[in-house]
């Protein structure tokens, strides 16, 4: 079972994009973020003919998640995280698919810092591990695919240099210190555990030459449960779609689970 998570960076006017990756890498799940656009517009007719049942939820211009399901339809669990009834933003959607539990999420990025959005980011933070907390022990194998803007650490197999970034919100000790209490709970970080210490990136920025000089950073994960981890084959990034013409800032990345 092939999972992936794509942050599109607005799901119709890269809709090529997405079809040809879909037709290419196949994935059995894959969970999008950045759709930034309403409900009414998801191109789900596209979708369901290139085979995937899809859930979304979307949000005008800005944020939007979606769950895709080759050949099934996902079951919804959750439609928004937990916690604050106040926060209308489209960040995260959760559903059953063939047993396993999906939990498609796109974590506030948080500049500028410190301010507002900066505390915004840290809440949600909170508020995502202590619903991963309950979700950890459910049973079924979970995994917690998305953008979460975090750079877990300095390290070049995370990112090709802090010099221009110390004072982003994805490097603030704050950011790191949530991603690791995360972690702490039991989860596993799929790409790092198959890859450590090797440079794996998922996000490229457009500016400054950053995809042709692989100037890039590691902020899309996928984290497992200890059942999920058990049955981890494979994982990856299909880096080669950031390459592409008019392509996301972002590149799939994926696990495989053994049946």
């Amino acid at each position: 079972m092939k999972i992936a998570t794509f942050n599109v960076n607005g799901i119709n006017g890269r809709l090529p994009r997405l079809l040809e990756w879909l037709g290419e890498s196949q994935p059995d799940v894959a969970c999008l973020q950045e759709l930034k656009t309403v409900d009414a517009s998801f191109p789900a007719a596209a979708i369901a003919q290139a085979g995937y049942g899809a859930l979304w939820h979307g949000q005008k211009g800005f944020n939007g998640v979606a769950i895709l399901a080759r050949g099934a339809e996902p079951v919804e669990l959750r439609r928004g995280l937990p916690g604050d009834a106040a926060d209308t933003q489209s960040r995260y959607l959760e559903a059953a698919v063939n047993g396993v539990v999906i939990g498609c999420l796109y974590l506030p990025n948080g500049n500028p810092q410190p301010g507002p959005k900066f505390d915004y980011k840290l809440a949600w933070f909170e508020r995502f591990i202590r619903h991963a907390e309950t979700l950890r022990e459910c049973g079924a194998p979970v995994v917690l695919a998305g953008d979460y803007n975090v750079v877990p650490t300095d390290d070049v197999a995370d990112i090709y240099s802090t010099r221009s970034w110390k004072k982003d919100a994805l490097l603030q000790p704050e950011s790191r210190d949530a991603y690791g209490r995360l972690l702490a709970q039991g989860w596993t970080d799929a790409i790092r555990h198959l890859h450590p210490g090797e440079p794996v990136y998922t996000f490229w920025d457009y500016f400054r030459d950053r995809w042709p000089r692989n100037a890039g950073l590691r902020i899309d994960h996928l984290l497992l449960n200890s059942l999920a981890a058990t049955r981890l084959a494979d994982a990856g990034v299909d880096r080669e779609q950031r390459g592409k013409e008019k392509a996301s800032d972002h590149a799939p990345a994926w696990v495989r689970l053994a049946d």
